[in-house]
């Protein structure tokens, strides 16, 4: 018994007693093993109707019964199977298929299931790769395609076979709620599972901060450091929050310190960068060597919060640093404006470092004559201050700062705020600048004072022949 298609696959079917065999232009194809004789070989749509004599059923005597068969061939399963008494033909017509069958001639008429009903009567049998083969090949919705691949991973999650369920939850990524399936696997044991759906999210782009954050703590529970280092490091295509990232590998240990600094360097997250290396890390050259590659405005928020910790561990390298970034020296990029951060501003990170403090200060005033009055009144206290712990009556260093003060008081460009500077100086009984700030002000009457006070008279009778214009005041003596 042999059969053409006329359809585009252009196919011949043959029918032997074996098997039925599919040929198409090029080749031989597949063949259904069917033992018994072929009387009839029908197409109807994609459904293949064979009518074969059934060896295995016993038949009234005197009676043929045959095997009616139809195939999808499309989707590779038998849609109807039932036996039928002496087939004389089959054919189709007005949408249905028609068997004429018996001695009598009994016509039946044979009806196609719509796809929702192929589809329930393909669920309840659990046939559920047989119910998207068929609703792929009827052009089903996406929605409907979703529900059959949810109620595929449930039927194996059911049975046990996450790794079966997991595959097809990924298939419902866009459609189906991330948490419904997150939930069935936040036990520990199926945490391989849930972390196959969550990368499945961060390719497809669809993660929120909390997938991301349950991800790289399923590495870490894992302690999968090559599926960490290819999340955070290889670039293929995940997407993901950064911070958020950073956060969880930071709060991970320091196995993980690396996998934040990296995220944090290649996102120009400084403040993180610096965070982790002082808090966390604690190399604070590491640290400082990433604020010298800043551009300015960086470089300069991040020296004004992390300067106090820099300063303690490198006082020289830091303040070196500053001296770039207070006069004008800072140019890490071609196209960078060329600006100058304020000294004042970083007086409170020398809190426990004075000596690098007073440099800092004598090289501002020395490259930058017009600093602030701040500047110069923190220098001027730091020459007069004498603290215990340092040892400035050795080698006359009292005496040498008291010269530096005096030289600062006198120098021309110097923007010191008197009053401030005069009660430094009075604070620390320094006789050389009061009366230098007094002359500067033109406060005769104080320098009087301030010999009569002494009792030095012979400066004082000094002072009113310098100044012989100062109209007399009477001082009365008990």
């Amino acid at each position: 018994c042999v059969l053409s298609d006329e359809s585009a696959d252009c196919q011949f079917v043959m029918g032997r007693s074996e098997a039925v065999h599919f040929y198409d232009v090029e080749d031989k194809g597949p063949c259904f093993g069917l033992e018994g004789g072929k009387s009839v070989l029908h197409w109807f749509k994609s459904f293949l109707v064979i009518v074969y004599l059934d060896t295995r059923q016993r038949a009234p005597s005197g009676k043929t019964v045959h095997q009616l068969t139809v195939y999808d061939i499309r989707n590779k399963y038998v849609a109807y199977s039932a036996p039928f008494p002496d087939v004389q033909a089959v054919l189709s017509e007005w949408g249905a298929l028609y068997v004429v069958s018996g001695q009598d001639r009994k016509l039946f008429r044979l009806e196609e299931k719509s796809v929702n009903n192929k589809l329930e009567i393909l669920f309840k049998k659990n046939q559920y790769e047989m119910a998207i083969s068929l609703a792929r090949n009827q052009r089903y919705d996406k929605d409907g395609l979703v529900d059959i691949f949810r109620q595929y991973g449930d039927h194996l999650y059911a049975k046990g076979d996450h790794d079966g369920a997991i595959k097809q939850y990924v298939k419902t990524i866009k459609s189906l709620e991330p948490s419904y399936v997150i939930r069935r696997f936040l036990d520990a044991q199926r945490i391989h599972n849930l972390t196959t759906y969550l990368e499945a999210l961060h390719e497809q782009s669809l993660a929120t901060t909390d997938h991301t954050t349950l991800l790289l703590n399923c590495y870490t529970k894992l302690k999968n450091v090559d599926k960490m280092e290819g999340f955070i490091k290889s670039g293929k295509g995940f997407s993901f929050d950064v911070e958020t990232a950073i956060k969880v590998c930071r709060q991970a240990g320091e196995q993980y310190y690396d996998y934040a600094l990296f995220l944090a360097e290649k996102n120009q997250q400084h403040d993180w960068y610096m965070r982790i290396e002082i808090e966390d890390v604690g190399n604070y050259e590491r640290a400082l060597n990433y604020i010298a590659r800043l551009e300015f405005t960086e470089a300069e928020n991040n020296l004004k919060k992390y300067g106090k910790a820099l300063v303690n561990e490198l006082p020289v390298a830091t303040t070196n640093l500053l001296k770039q970034l207070c006069t004008g020296a800072w140019k890490r990029f071609p196209t960078e404006r060329v600006l100058k951060a304020k000294p004042e501003e970083f007086v409170h990170i020398y809190v426990q470092q004075k000596s690098q403090l007073l440099e800092f200060l004598e090289h501002m005033v020395k490259a930058e004559p017009d600093s602030s009055s701040l500047v110069y009144n923190t220098l001027l206290e730091l020459y007069l201050h004498r603290e215990k712990t340092e040892k400035l009556e050795v080698a006359g260093e009292r005496e040498r700062r008291a010269e530096r003060a005096l030289e600062l008081l006198k120098s021309p460009n110097a923007t010191f705020n008197i009053d401030q500077a005069l009660i430094l100086a009075q604070m620390h009984d320094f006789r050389a600048g009061i009366l230098h700030l007094y002359e500067k002000a033109r406060l005769y009457r104080q320098i009087l004072q301030y010999y009569m006070d002494q009792n030095e008279y012979d400066h004082v009778i000094e002072t009113c022949n310098d100044h012989g214009k100062i109209r007399a005041v009477p001082y009365a003596y008990t």
